[in-house]
């Protein structure tokens, strides 16, 4: 069985509550993974990256990921992708993106950096945003071409993902596509691509709604995801 968290956004009490849950689970929990946004404008982040960085006894040490907040922290000490943060600055403000500054130590940027972009485990992808950006968010709204593509890159059947905050079981079914590509000289022929069925999962969110953290379950074995709600 696998428990994967996402945005738990510095909610220590939130990321404590989900834990207690998951040693209290009947089947035993082998494998935790943090899908990204685990720390954020909350002053507790340094506290919680801490309990990440060092579990205590009995609790499961977490595989990570960067996430658009982790992300966009790098971003702020000139680590990241782009050089200003004008996507944090556009969606949060000038005053969230000093309290991110504050929130985080330069010992925490530097373990940041090393965090991987996503995980490929058996025929899954577990990752923040999704195969192309930490920013870019996959709903069930989504166009299902832009999905497909999304788990092509990677050769995988299920996504999880962290990005929208929302739990949700979105499925495509097996079907044939077929693809033109047309040039400037002429058009090529068509290829028919046989697509199997195909998963994207919304892990919901630890710590962005009071009182109350979400995560998901997943037993590898047969493909089965349970959404838990944990009252804290």
């Amino acid at each position: 069985m696998w428990a994967i968290l996402s945005g738990i956004q510095g909610n220590l009490p939130a990321y404590q509550a989900v834990l207690e849950d998951i040693q209290q689970r009947s089947v035993t929990v082998e494998n935790l993974y943090i899908l990204g946004d685990f720390i954020g404008v909350n002053p507790d982040s340094e506290m919680l990256v801490e309990q990440i960085r060092y579990p205590t006894k009995n609790n499961l040490y977490p595989q990570v990921c960067r996430g658009w907040w982790e992300e966009q922290c790098l971003i702020l000490h000139s680590l990241g992708a782009t050089g200003e943060p004008t996507e944090l600055i556009d969606k949060h403000g000038i005053d969230s993106t000093k309290q991110l500054w504050d929130a985080v130590s330069l010992e925490t940027v530097q373990w940041l950096r090393n965090l991987d972009f996503g995980f490929v485990e058996l025929d899954c992808l577990l990752i923040h945003g999704s195969s192309v950006s930490v920013s870019e968010e996959l709903t069930p709204d989504t166009p299902p071409w832009q999905i497909l593509d999304r788990l092509q890159r990677v050769g995988v059947n299920n996504l999880f993902c962290g990005r929208a905050g929302k739990v949700f079981d979105y499925s495509l079914q097996s079907a044939n596509l077929t693809s033109t590509v047309t040039t400037l000289d002429k058009r090529q022929p068509s290829e028919t691509l046989t697509i199997q069925d195909k998963r994207l999962i919304g892990v919901g969110s630890v710590g962005k709604e009071l009182n109350k953290a979400v995560y998901t379950l997943y037993n590898p074995s047969n493909n089965c995801v349970e959404f838990r709600t944990v009252p804290y």
